[in-house]
C-alpha cells in the first residue's frame, strides 16, 4: 500500500523543520476557519494560525486573506505531535520594521516633511510620515497658548511639520510646527518697551496672577500684587476673567 499524501506531508516536514531551524519565512495558503484562529496549508503540512497572529491590528473580515499564498514565521512546531503554529504578524512586523529603518535613514533633523495625523492625545499628536510616525507635541504645535491639540488639527489632516529630533537607536522622531512659523519673541523689547500701555486679553488665571496675552504667542504676567493699589489678598479672579 502506497500514500501520496503522507509523502507529501513527510516531505513538507522535512523542509519546514529546516526552514524553522534557520528561521525564515514559509509559503503557506489559509484555507479554513477553526476555534481561536485558522488553518494554513504549507505545501502539505497543515499549521495553526491563531487569531492574534493574523495582523499587527485585528482584523474582523479574513475573508481577503484566504486562499492566497502569502509568508508566515513559524512560531513553534512539534513533529511528534503534528502541530505546527504560524505567525502573519510577525512577517508584517517584521517588513515595517525594514520599511522604518530604511525610511528613517533616509530623514535629517531641520527637514521640512508633510504628513498625516494619526492619532490625538492629551500631550501631543502622532503623524504618519509615510510608514513612521513621529511625535508632534502640544507645546510645538504653536508659539501660543494651546490647551489640546484637537484645537488646531484633528485625526485626517494633512499638516506640514519641521523635523527637530531624530533618535535613531529608539527610531523615535519629535516634530515641530511653530518651527514653520516666526518667532514672536524676536524683537520683542523694542515693540513692548518697558512704561508702554497695551490692551491684552487674559487666557489664565493663578492664584499669583493673571496671565495676559498681548498677541498670539506673546504673554505677560499680572502679578495679584501688581493688580490694585486698594484690594489686598484677593484672589486675582475677583479682579479678571
Amino acid at each position: 500500500m502506497l500514500s501520496r499524501d503522507r509523502a507529501r506531508r513527510e516531505a513538507a516536514w522535512d523542509k519546514l523543520e529546516a526552514e524553522f531551524a534557520n528561521s525564515s519565512r514559509v509559503e503557506g495558503v489559509i484555507f479554513g476557519r477553526v476555534k481561536g484562529g485558522f488553518t494554513v496549508n504549507l505545501s502539505g503540512a497543515v499549521a495553526f494560525l491563531p487569531g492574534s497572529q493574523v495582523d499587527i491590528r485585528p482584523v474582523r473580515d479574513v475573508a481577503p486573506l484566504m486562499d492566497i499564498p502569502q509568508p508566515f514565521q513559524i512560531l513553534k512546531m512539534d513533529r511528534r505531535r503534528g502541530n505546527i503554529v504560524v505567525s502573519r504578524r510577525a512577517v508584517l512586523e517584521e517588513t515595517r520594521a525594514e520599511q522604518r529603518s530604511g525610511l528613517i535613514q533616509s530623514l535629517a533633523e531641520g527637514q521640512v516633511i508633510t504628513g498625516v495625523v494619526k492619532n490625538i492625545t492629551d500631550y501631543g499628536a502622532f503623524v504618519d510620515l509615510g510608514g513612521i510616525d513621529g511625535l508632534l507635541h502640544v507645546t510645538d504645535l504653536s508659539y501660543r497658548r494651546v490647551g489640546h491639540p484637537s484645537e488646531m488639527i484633528a485625526i485626517g489632516d494633512s499638516v506640514t511639520v519641521q523635523i527637530i529630533r531624530i533618535n535613531r537607536d529608539t527610531q523615535r522622531i519629535s516634530l515641530g510646527m511653530k518651527q514653520l512659523e516666526t518667532d514672536p519673541w524676536e524683537g520683542v523689547g523694542a515693540k513692548y518697551p518697558v512704561g508702554a500701555k497695551f490692551m491684552g486679553r487674559v487666557t489664565n488665571i493663578t492664584e499669583y496672577g493673571a496671565f495676559v496675552e498681548l498677541e498670539p504667542g506673546i504673554e505677560g504676567l499680572v502679578h495679584v500684587s501688581e493688580m490694585s493699589w486698594t484690594k489686598k489678598n484677593v484672589h486675582p479672579g475677583k479682579i479678571v476673567s
